[in-house]
């Protein structure tokens, strides 16, 4: 077999692989979708786990010249890239129920005893929390890392919910932010942030290993603009601002730049800091809307693991190819 013969079948077997590992496919419906016989499947399959791309969870130990997370964490400079199989034609429902099934699985593989995990709430961290496989691990922490209260209700059970849920499904503590997701005043943000009890627990998140994260944009229907934690001087304010999108309810630029949006100041959420920290700082991705918002973040350097769906990857390879060679944090080319 030559050697790009080779490459071709690894490539496709990594793909069915996943499709059946991670998206729980049947080798019919797998068949159907990339157009082949339940017989090559099967034996795509089997050449998975012959030469070792298969083990617990999905590996690709060769990235081959030219495909999507090669020309992704080649412009970007991001570590890890995990782009999920979903046809083109698949609804937006289907998509983040792809997505969503992969980052649970992967987040499963990463949780060890005295792992801190971060959850910053939204709509796919809740699809994420539906498809959540039950692993008690010991000694682990789930922490919120903002506050989901609105300026009606300081209490909201949606962030508090996923992480009760998360927490329950490691066996682990959970420690929830009753915080609004935006103080009326920045005042009121820096005295409460001098409480002991807050001090304790925004140390807990400065101590997350595993930061799990989607982007936040106007544009996609996020919980964050949906939800009624936005007023309409809000909104003129990120317009004003050349806002793109927001992690964790903290908004940021095209360029990446975030210190100065004026909203900033009235946040719950983390410094953008602590997501160029951490060992696993792991965004989510569904949709095609999030593009603009997810170039920003990788350009601030905010992610250094990326799970997104195949779509929404191939749409940010060719918007790379007519952009300028993007900057990572310390304000270098990454290629």
């Amino acid at each position: 077999m030559a050697n790009g013969d080779r490459q071709d079948t690894a490539y496709t077997a990594v793909r069915v692989a996943r499709l059946y590992y991670f998206q729980n496919m049947t080798t019919a419906a797998i068949a159907e979708e990339i157009g082949t016989s339940r017989a090559t499947v099967s034996r795509l399959l089997s050449y998975a786990m012959d030469h070792g791309l298969v083990e617990i969870r999905v590996h690709d130990p060769q990235e081959l010249s030219g495909n999507l997370e090669a020309a992704i964490k080649a412009h970007y400079g991001v570590r890890s890239i995990q782009v999920v199989p979903v046809p083109a034609a698949a609804s937006e429902k289907e998509a983040m129920e792809r997505v969503a099934a992969h980052a649970a699985a992967y987040v499963n593989s990463l949780v060890v005893p005295k792992t801190v995990i971060g959850l910053a709430w939204g709509n796919t961290l809740a699809a994420i929390a539906d498809n959540l496989l039950p692993k008690h691990v010991h000694d682990v922490d789930v922490v919120q890392l903002n506050g989901s209260g609105t300026g009606e209700h300081i209490v909201n059970t949606f962030g508090e919910s996923l992480v009760a849920r998360f927490a329950q499904n490691y066996g682990a503590r959970a420690h929830s932010f009753p915080v609004p997701a935006f103080f009326d005043y920045a005042d009121t943000r820096t005295a409460l942030w001098r409480e002991k009890s807050i001090k304790s627990l925004r140390a807990l998140q400065d101590r997350a290993s595993i930061l799990l994260f989607s982007i936040g944009a106007a544009e996609t229907g996020s919980h964050v603009h949906t939800g009624g934690y936005l007023d309409k001087q809000d909104v003129q304010g990120i317009r004003k601002d050349g806002v793109v999108g927001d992690i964790a309810t903290v908004f940021f630029r095209k360029d990446g730049s975030w210190h100065d949006v004026a909203l900033n100041a009235r946040s719950s959420g983390p410094d953008l800091d602590l997501f160029q920290r951490a060992a696993h700082s792991i965004c989510v991705v569904s949709g095609k809307g999030k593009i603009p918002g997810l170039q920003a973040a990788l350009v601030g350097g905010f992610i250094n693991e990326l799970v997104i769906d195949e779509p929404s990857a191939r749409l940010l390879v060719e918007q790379q190819k007519t952009a300028a060679p993007a900057l990572n944090k310390a304000g270098k080319q990454t290629r």
